[in-house]
């Protein structure tokens, strides 16, 4: 067989595309290093058929602790695979192509060696057992800690032994994928600064809190829709979801592709692509599922916001996917609600203020609160006082990661700490007032900044006027001379909401309505 043919039938069985060269004359001594190349190639090729493992499993990982904890990879057919840990050992066989083990629950701590053997012996060095996040969502999770508020002092003290940092590249997929081309990275000045400063900070918090190694995985795409983030599964079982974006998908395609080419004749800017529903599921997702996590941090919602009525139940729909892939019961869900931003742009606080309107924006935070309350063991931060105006990035990152901590301080690990501020619990009439009660009180309720604002009030012509409040004790009381018979009261009922209603543990009010009148983004019955 000519060298050449057998070069390209080896490369090909591993994977390579190589087509033939013709064959050539060459001299014996030539034949006898191309035979030997081969030979060498064979063996190397070989060797491609060992354990292997994926990106997740690399020095300076962090297994979760306290659970029972998958590892696993790829190996020959019938080849036995052995995981050695802190004493454990655990033996399998590889069964088409594939092998895992569990290991029991361990304590947290480290460093210490994992150990994987088959035909080859792979050591996986410092390996720290601690508490294991994924952070996800769009750009306002993707945001790096270089450019958030200034972070140059968290930058050049991020050194932390005891942080590990794992970033999922970027990835659409048609199809759910098994891998990843990434590895771990300590935490340090030269690994942090493109690394997502909501992530980062929330580590750092929970580390502080819980003095134990934190890993973090991040896993985000700007701009990117909930729907791309769940699996075929989980939207295909929805007749809705079936319905108004699997099938909805083949005709925006097609659109896009019309507008592209027309884009293209007159020479003018290409249109963006439209999202592809699962792809992000696929491709940055479904290589994670598996890897033991104590939970997962969500920034997301902004371009779902012309479907909020939608979202109530797709956002839950996708925690509960998550959880399902995962099979690992009810883990910890905690998402930042969607941050102040007037969508007009450049109007002033006088304009923005002027009147209390309908706002897709406050209904997309509304359906964050649905999830959180009709689901176990989801929580969501608060940032009414951390927005800007004019951008929908608002950099100030610091207090949005260390109130992620706080929820799951609260949730995940059971604290005895008020992890949220006052949300709305009900609502009374009494005479012309509406007297409003609160969950997560904590030590009292207070103003910030002088009287109370963004209360608004209508009466039986669902008209909204802004409103004069008051605390009282744990309750709020809602008034206003031209609304002598309330029936609604609204909070913060805005795009870029003007409020500063808080409670004495430091974390401001959720903003919230007590009506149910029809909704900007809700299908026309």
């Amino acid at each position: 067989m000519p060298t050449s043919t057998l070069r390209a039938r080896l490369l090909a069985r591993a994977g390579t595309i190589v087509r033939p060269r013709p064959p050539a004359r060459t001299s014996p001594h030539r034949a006898v290093l191309a035979l030997a190349g081969a030979l060498a190639l064979s063996l190397t090729v070989a060797a491609r058929g060992d354990v292997k493992l994926p990106g997740l499993f690399s020095d300076h990982m962090v297994l979760q602790q306290g659970m029972r904890v998958a590892v696993w990879g790829w190996a020959d057919e019938g080849e036995t695979v052995t995981v050695e840990f802190r004493g454990q050992k655990k033996v399998t066989t590889a069964e088409h192509g594939r092998w895992k083990v569990h290991l029991e629950p361990l304590k947290a701590g480290g460093p210490d060696l994992l150990k994987i053997k088959g035909n080859n012996l792979i050591e996986i060095q410092e390996v720290l057992v601690g508490e294991v996040w994924i952070c996800s969502g769009q750009s306002n999770m993707e945001w790096p800690l270089s450019r958030s508020f200034e972070s140059q002092p968290d930058v050049a003290g991020a050194e932390n032994y005891n942080i590990r940092l794992f970033t999922v590249p970027k990835l659409k997929a048609k199809a759910p994928v098994d891998d990843v081309a990434a590895k771990w990275q300590q935490c340090n000045p030269q690994t942090v600064p493109n690394f997502t400063a909501v992530g980062y900070y929330f580590g750092r918090a929970l580390q502080k809190a819980r003095n134990v190694p934190v890993g973090l995985i991040h896993t985000s795409w700007g701009g990117s829709p909930a729907e791309v983030w769940m699996s075929e599964e989980a939207l295909s079982a929805d007749p809705d979801f079936q319905r108004d974006i699997l099938d909805t998908y083949p005709a925006a395609w097609r659109a896009f592709q019309k507008t592209k080419e027309d884009a293209e004749k007159e020479h003018k800017p290409a249109p963006w692509p439209p999202w592809r529903p699962t792809e992000l599921y696929n491709g940055m997702i479904a290589p994670l599922v598996s890897y033991g996590i104590r939970g997962a941090i969500w920034y997301q919602g902004e371009s779902n916001a012309g479907r909020a009525f939608q979202y109530r139940k797709l956002f839950a729909d996708m925690i509960r996917d998550w959880r399902n892939q995962w099979k690992q019961g009810d883990f910890t869900f905690l998402a930042v609600q969607l941050a102040p931003w007037d969508k007009a742009k450049k109007r002033t606080m006088e304009q923005i203020t002027e009147a209390p309107v309908e706002s897709d924006w406050a209904e997309l935070r509304e359906a964050q609160d649905y999830a959180a309350k009709n689901l176990l063991k989801v929580g969501i931060a608060v940032i009414t006082d951390v927005g800007d105006k004019d951008d929908i990035h608002p950099t100030k990152k610091v207090p949005v990661g260390e109130r992620l901590a706080l929820a799951a301080r609260s949730i995940a690990y059971g604290e005895k700490i008020n992890g949220f501020g006052p949300t709305y619990r009900s609502v009374s009439f009494m005479d012309a007032q509406a007297i409003v009660h609160f969950n997560h009180v904590g030590r009292g309720l207070e103003a910030r900044g002088g009287e109370l604002q963004g209360f608004a009030v209508a009466g039986p012509d669902k008209k909204f006027v802004w409103a004069k409040a008051e605390i009282r004790g744990n309750t709020v009381v809602v008034t206003s001379p031209t609304v002598p018979k309330p029936i609604a009261v609204r909070y913060g009922w805005a795009d870029y909401p003007v409020v500063n209603l808080w409670n004495r543990d430091g974390l401001p009010a959720s903003p919230f309505r007590t009506d149910k009148f029809p909704m900007l983004t809700e299908p026309k019955k």
